[in-house]
């Protein structure tokens, strides 16, 4: 395996006809901000244009991707409030569409979900081709705070079905397992901690075999039925919601909580308001 791209945030590494992309903050599980999200998009856009034929996206570190970055010191909670809500809904359509070129890239896109995957990363996950979880992988459909609404749910209802869908997002913090996930159809199938890495690599290089064209037609097909469903639409009508939210007393509470206490002590004093 060879060092294509050392990026900041976002490694690249190619093996024979693989490309293994890396979303690299580990002392943040990954959490995506937007030199994140600018670096995946040159990556993969990059990629588009080789005659790469499968690309994988993993997270280093202990976790696939704790989603967008809602810490203290994030411009996610220190601008929010400085945003008109158009300007807002334009920055949610624009992660989308960021994601959305996963779902268009020309090549196959493996999601391989190892430790934590958390709120806008399930977003990543569910727009990527082929999503295989490890088994003692946490999925969380939102945040363990409520920051929000309407943003990431639409994206689970396809896979899952609407009546799960809405208990992981009204449910703050709901978790599943890897093996649930897959048992619920939310990814394509779960492997035992032990085995994920060889079986990612195996999957991998084993679709690779097939020659690009082929593999090119065979996903537009597949995706068109999907979009034919409403995907695409009802992945973007969530950000009008999400950004008429952020504007409630509500959840600009929750954004001083966490600038107050930080994110894990805003978590906990949520958790603490009416604890079962």
């Amino acid at each position: 395996m060879t060092v294509d791209v050392s990026n900041e945030t976002v490694l690249l590494e190619r093996e024979r006809h693989v490309a293994w992309v890396t979303l690299n903050r580990p002392e943040r599980l990954n959490a995506m901000n937007d030199a994140m999200l600018d670096e995946l998009e040159a990556v993969l856009a990059d990629l588009a244009a080789s005659d790469n034929r499968v690309v994988v996206i993993r997270g280093a570190g202990r976790a696939f991707s704790a989603g967008y970055d809602v810490a203290a010191d994030s411009a996610e909670v220190g601008y929010a409030a400085e945003r008109t809500p158009v300007e807002d809904r334009d920055r949610l359509v624009s992660n989308i569409e960021r994601f959305t070129q996963v779902w268009r890239h020309p090549q196959p896109v493996i999601a391989a979900v190892h430790g934590y995957c958390v709120a806008g990363a399930t977003q990543l996950a569910s727009l990527a081709d082929i999503t295989i979880v490890s088994d003692d992988a946490t999925i969380m459909a939102s945040p363990a705070l409520p920051l929000g609404g309407g943003y990431l749910s639409p994206l689970w209802v396809h896979l899952v079905g609407p009546k799960r869908a809405k208990l992981m997002s009204f449910d703050a913090g709901r978790k599943i397992s890897g093996k649930q996930a897959a048992e619920w159809g939310w990814a394509a199938e779960s492997v035992p901690p032990e085995l994920f890495d060889e079986h990612v690599a195996r999957t991998a290089h084993s679709i690779a075999r097939t020659p690009a064209p082929l593999l090119r037609l065979k996903k537009e097909a597949i995706n068109r039925a999907a979009e034919l469903q409403g995907l695409l639409t009802y992945a973007r009508m969530g950000a009008e919601t999400d950004a008429l939210l952020h504007l409630t007393p509500e959840v600009q509470a929750y954004q001083e909580s966490i600038k107050t206490y930080g994110l894990k002590g805003a978590i906990a004093r949520f958790n603490a308001e009416d604890a079962p």
